[in-house]
């Protein structure tokens, strides 16, 4: 059974409009239920991972129970309507990331497949990164997921990435500096910005002295949310999170100049999201 908070499905409160966004208080699929089709750019989903414990913040105030009667079933029945309503609200052009890790994440990239079809997945990203305990059982478990589909196919936003250094032998730099190699056709040029980025992401976790860190359990890093938002977006679309949490992907989305929606069921969550995104604005109103 899942616990997010103590507000009652369909309730709302609503804070920020004049920040680019929204922050509701609901459940998000009554929320979901009442927004227009294929009104947004971007999703980014942060559910629940069916790890079967108890998440807490710092403080011991934030707590939900990643627990579910039924097991697995109850877990895929509670996630198949969501994704259907994230599949109905994304534009022609838009994109959804769904975040796991491997408790279920084989079982809802199956569910995706049915939801947005089996020709519409775009990736699954491996964020990996190092920190915690290790097992003498088995090897670490040190990544995340993020399963990738488009609304429709083919027709997504999609703005390449770049970054790290080739890894060629002979590598040269012209006078302007751009990279390439000689080769008996010529010179191969190489994009100056770095290769293309992959499908697997090095990125560490949120240290828990990060100055980003709110304390709210399951907080994902900006840095990771940037590069969601980036590559499948433009300024000045709006990009959704259903389960925000803390608010990182209002954030990100507002300090990149896209609108945002934001939604969770738990009160807390909502005032410290809006909080944070008050402090943001404020931040930015002061200049440098």
């Amino acid at each position: 059974m899942l616990n997010h908070g103590s507000a009652r499905p369909g309730s709302r409160t609503e804070s920020l409009p004049a920040l680019g966004g929204r922050i509701v208080l609901a459940d998000n699929l009554d929320f979901m239920a009442g927004l227009p089709s294929a009104s947004i750019d971007l999703i980014y989903a942060d559910p629940p991972f069916f790890t079967g414990r108890l998440q807490k913040r710092r403080n011991g105030r934030q707590r939900f129970h990643d627990q579910w009667h039924g097991g697995l079933g109850a877990f895929l029945d509670f996630l198949r309507p969501r994704l259907t309503e994230m599949r109905r609200l994304l534009k022609p052009t838009g994109t959804v990331y769904v975040h796991l890790d491997w408790h279920a994440v084989h079982y809802v990239k199956v569910l995706l497949d049915e939801v947005f079809g089996y020709d519409h997945f775009l990736n699954e990203i491996i964020w990996s990164y190092r920190t915690g305990g290790r097992s003498r059982r088995w090897f670490a478990r040190k990544h995340d997921s993020l399963l990738v589909y488009t609304r429709e196919r083919n027709g997504h936003k999609f703005h390449v990435m770049r970054e790290g250094a080739y890894r060629t032998d002979g590598l040269n730099r012209d006078e302007s500096g751009r990279p390439y190699k000689n080769t008996r056709s010529g010179r191969l040029y190489f994009h100056p910005e770095g290769p293309a980025m992959t499908d697997v992401w090095e990125l560490p976790f949120l240290s828990t002295v990060a100055r980003e860190r709110t304390g709210y359990p399951t907080q994902k890093p900006e840095s990771l949310l940037e590069r969601v938002i980036q590559a499948s977006s433009d300024p000045g679309d709006l990009v959704a999170d259903f389960f925000c949490g803390s608010g990182t992907t209002l954030a990100v989305a507002r300090r990149l100049g896209r609108r945002w929606l934001g939604c969770d069921r738990s009160p807390e969550a909502v005032r410290l999201a809006s909080a944070r995104l008050s402090d943001l604005f404020i931040a930015a109103s002061r200049g440098p």
